[in-house]
């Protein structure tokens, strides 16, 4: 009986080693370091955001470091009118967990870009420009609720809309400008 392992390594060649119990075959990944670091950057900083408001505002009950609990006259710096607002969860679920869950799809996605098989690779490139796409479509909400209901501004949150926005700029840029090709390794 055969069983497969299968290496991924960041390097061009590749190398497949057969023996009568383990087929070995190195993996290569399909686009650089460079690249990957550049999918990945603003998933990983929004959620640190996101991550940073859950555990330390809704777990810890505590208030967010760089982030003041006073308001001023208008539109404040003031994460705790943000996050105690009304509009700070849907269906009873923070916006803060569903961001984790955003960033973790993200970064999930760009993992199967970078290592599946081709047809994943594209499939899950076409899923996360569309999931990438409905972040974006998202965020101008969020901006409205915050400067005109709430009339206050969270840094985390700001973050967070700040790396959604990257992100589809990113993803668009590498998809329309680049046009990446992932049937090869670049």
């Amino acid at each position: 009986m055969k069983s497969t392992l299968r290496v991924y390594v960041p390097t061009q060649s590749h190398l497949i080693c057969s023996s009568a119990l383990v087929k070995v075959s190195v993996v290569t990944m399909r686009f650089s370091w460079l690249k990957l670091l550049v999918l990945m950057a603003m998933s990983i900083f929004g959620l640190w955001a996101s991550t940073e408001v859950l555990v330390v505002y809704y777990t810890l009950k505590q208030g967010l470091p760089f982030c003041p609990l006073t308001r001023g006259p208008g539109i404040a710096i003031d994460c705790y009118a943000v996050l105690s607002s009304r509009y700070s969860e849907v269906f009873g679920i923070p916006l803060e967990l569903l961001a984790v869950g955003y960033f973790i799809v993200n970064l999930l996605l760009i993992y199967l870009i970078a290592f599946a098989s081709d047809r994943v690779a594209v499939i899950s490139l076409k899923t996360l420009f569309g999931w990438r796409f409905i972040g974006i479509v998202i965020v101008p909400y969020l901006v409205a609720v915050e400067l005109l209901l709430v009339r206050a501004i969270c840094i985390y949150c700001t973050v967070m809309h700040i790396s959604i926005v990257a992100d589809f700029i990113i993803i668009s840029y590498l998809l329309f400008y680049k046009k990446i090709d992932l049937t090869r390794s670049v």
